[in-house]
């Protein structure tokens, strides 16, 4: 799945979205999808649908910030 709102992170990006601290925060005070702009969003930035889609190395990063860890010191 690409992403279904043009203004959102392409999905061949999200992973490096999910690595930016900066980016995450933005979308969770914008209350707004990473990929679809959708309004309910998680921890990760992300909406409950496209939480449900994601695949599995991208499950883990996201899984990262709902935990309350976020991205990696070292990115």
């Amino acid at each position: 799945m690409d992403r279904v709102n043009s203004e959102g992170v392409s999905r061949d990006r999200l992973r490096y979205a999910l690595l930016d601290r900066l980016t995450v925060q933005r979308a969770r005070s914008r209350d707004s999808c990473l990929l679809c702009r959708s309004r309910g969003v998680n921890e990760a930035g992300l909406c409950g649908v496209c939480w449900a889609l994601l695949e599995d190395d991208e499950l883990t990063l996201a899984t990262k910030w709902v935990s309350g860890q976020g991205p990696d010191p070292k990115s």
